[in-house]
């Protein structure tokens, strides 16, 4: 068995398929089915079931799927332990962050470390905060940028990013004319929401009082959705306020304080306390601390 075949083996169970599979391994089908054939050659019994449309592991098969994921992540441990041999930062570092996270705070981080730090590959596990703990407290991604606050004992969370929310209009809503706007006019109009997320949480608990005078037009699953049908005069929002600029700068929509009231997006960078960070990830922790000055000056800077 080389690790190649492992690998091929971890991917057809997670996929449920071998032309899937086949995809993500960047390997033909037949070289896919050739590659389980011979892992099943060597431990004597069948591992998957082909059976109609879909791929199950069998009953060997699952025993196997266990030490197969367990020599995997022996083999990437070897790989970060030898990379971290020596001083300069190499291997791959798996960082986890949210979409709106991934496209307006972190590129200039992404940017000043891949400068400094060229070896270094970086994964990006993208996904919501409670999913990025998961991943950070069973040791699958190495550090995160999650929303705040956090409570989680077996994590170290610093501070490093905060961003003022705004309602969002179109510039020729008549709210786009005002300098603030209570919440109580601004539930008269038809609201544009994200689906989930913190800044949702936010949002709920800001319109509670207002359940009977809210007027959700859509719930959206993404921030250039909303950006766009509200640039479009299909409703309002609340957005942070440096995710907004370009389309403020390019004149399409306008930022608008709340009155009363202020709701803040804060970001924090997370690694586990009681894990040996590698050099890699150690370079990047630094980095955003370096950086984290930077972006905290930046804050509120976004005008309406």
């Amino acid at each position: 068995m080389d690790f190649d075949q492992l690998i091929t083996f971890l991917e057809v169970a997670r996929q449920g398929s071998f032309s899937r599979a086949g995809e993500k391994v960047f390997r033909s089908q037949s070289a896919v089915s050739a590659q389980i054939r011979q892992l099943e050659h060597e431990y004597g019994d069948r591992l998957l079931d082909r059976s109609g449309k879909t791929v199950k592991l069998t009953p060997a098969g699952q025993i196997f799927h266990e030490y197969a994921l367990r020599m995997k992540k022996l083999r990437d441990e070897s790989l970060v332990a030898v990379a971290d041999h020596g001083h300069v930062p190499r291997g791959t570092l798996l960082v986890g962050a949210n979409e709106a996270t991934c496209l307006y705070v972190l590129p200039e981080v992404f940017a000043e470390y891949c400068r400094r730090y060229p070896d270094v590959q970086i994964s990006i596990y993208r996904n919501f905060t409670y999913k990025i703990i998961e991943k950070l407290e069973n040791g699958s991604i190495d550090v995160g940028v999650i929303s705040l606050p956090v409570q989680s004992p077996s994590l170290k969370v610093q501070a490093i990013y905060r961003d003022r929310l705004l309602l969002m209009v179109d510039p020729g809503n008549p709210l786009a004319k005002m300098k603030s706007v209570h919440v109580s006019d601004l539930v008269k109009y038809p609201l544009l929401l994200p689906k989930t997320g913190h800044t949702r949480r936010l949002l709920d608990k800001l319109f509670r009082e207002y359940n009977n005078e809210v007027k959700v037009r859509m719930e959206l699953p993404s921030l250039g959705m909303i950006k766009s049908f509200v640039a479009a005069g299909l409703g309002v929002s609340l957005i942070s306020a440096s995710f907004a600029q370009d389309e403020v700068e390019a004149g399409k929509v306008k930022l608008v304080e709340l009155q009363g009231t202020e709701l803040w997006r804060e970001l924090g960078l997370a690694y586990r306390r009681d894990r040996t960070l590698s050099v890699a990830t150690k370079a990047f922790v630094s980095v955003v601390r370096q950086l984290s000055d930077h972006l905290k000056k930046t804050e509120g800077s976004a005008h309406p």
